[in-house]
């Protein structure tokens, strides 16, 4: 990886690299844009294969938040943060040290919790910094905001397609049943939604199918289902050169960051089979939507009124990618870069004045 024309290119502010001895730790807070507030992005903690690859998840889901921010219109910028270790190494003292290299930037990165971080962790990292949010739970955690989000995502998805709001009888292959894609299979099954389900976890595989009647399906067969929306819940990069020829539901609306393994050639892939995407960071915002809004001072009303606009921002983007002929991954960039470009131009009045 070229280092700075990578970060030149993706466009971020800034980009640092933690490291401790006593706990060792090794950790990357990137920081992709600030125009529309300080940046927020929970903490990923992974054991990743190199340090490249670290990285590199830092900077798209940084870049991912910058845009997820700006199509919820929350006064936020995008960042990200990854901790390199084995979940089974993590200890109070490594997250505490993280703790203090968030606190370092006084409030310019406002983190929370992520893959292998859990609401305790959260509070341990709190007691050495005021910069994080999600101590508190007070909506309940993010997963049932994100779910809602995702479901609202299908409604809309549905409506641009076949114009219809009615979703019983559909078919949706759910991939990654944890708290989101679980909360997420409450909802369709409540509006009389066929389920066929995946996890590497038998247990909650097992639940999913008890509470919900749902189909299990093997791992590598929820691609080639013939159902009518796919919805990747699980890791990011599913959706690749190997994956979308064996892909059959013309709607792809899931809760997972970064579905796309390379945003420019799948998401035109995608096009070219009649699939209509949701774009990641605009149907799974529900989670900073919540997060945010904890910060601020929770109000119930006020947080479920903007994650219910996700249902319009995303037929938004369906009509911008058909008035326009791109594809919904750069319709969404579009409509987020214009109001990040509006920030700025604000923000130099505001200055100049």
């Amino acid at each position: 990886m070229l280092l700075f024309e990578t970060v030149r290119e993706m466009g971020h502010e800034q980009i640092l690299f933690c490291h401790g001895k006593n706990p060792d730790i090794r950790a990357i807070i990137a920081i992709h844009d600030t125009s529309l507030g300080p940046a927020m992005g929970a903490t990923r903690l992974f054991p990743y294969i190199s340090e490249e690859a670290a990285l590199q998840d830092a900077l798209r889901l940084s870049r991912g938040m910058t845009y997820k921010a700006a199509c919820a219109n929350i006064p936020a910028g995008g960042g990200k943060a990854v901790i390199i270790a084995n979940p089974e190494s993590k200890t109070d003292d490594l997250l505490r040290a993280y703790g203090r290299f968030v606190d370092s930037l006084n409030g310019r990165f406002i983190t929370g919790q992520d893959v292998n971080i859990t609401p305790n962790d959260v509070r341990t990292i709190a007691k050495e910094t005021k910069y994080v949010v999600g101590t508190s739970e007070k909506s309940g955690g993010p997963a049932p905001i994100t779910s809602l989000g995702v479901f609202l995502g299908i409604k809309a998805a549905v409506e641009f397609r076949w114009r219809t709001k009615n979703l019983e009888g559909m078919k949706v292959a759910v991939q990654g049943l944890g708290n989101v894609g679980k909360n997420l299979c409450r909802h369709l099954h409540e509006h009389g939604i066929k389920l066929f389900v995946t996890d590497v976890d038998a247990a909650k595989v097992e639940e999913v199918q008890q509470l919900y009647n749902a189909t299990v399906v093997p791992p590598d067969e929820i691609y080639s289902l013939d159902v009518d929306i796919f919805a990747p819940c699980a890791l990011g990069g599913i959706l690749n050169s190997h994956t979308i020829p064996f892909l059959k539901a013309p709607i792809i609306a899931g809760a997972a960051n970064n579905q796309l393994g390379n945003e420019q050639l799948h998401s035109q892939l995608l096009a070219k089979k009649g699939i209509l995407y949701c774009p990641d960071y605009v149907i799974n915002a529900g989670g900073l939507i919540n997060v945010y809004n904890e910060m601020i001072g929770y109000d119930e009303e006020k947080a479920f009124k903007q994650v219910h606009n996700i249902y319009d921002t995303l037929l938004a983007i369906f009509n911008i990618a058909k008035q326009q002929e791109i594809t919904t991954n750069d319709a969404a960039k579009r409509l987020a870069e214009d109001r990040i470009r509006n920030a700025k131009q604000s923000n130099s009045k505001k200055v100049a004045a």
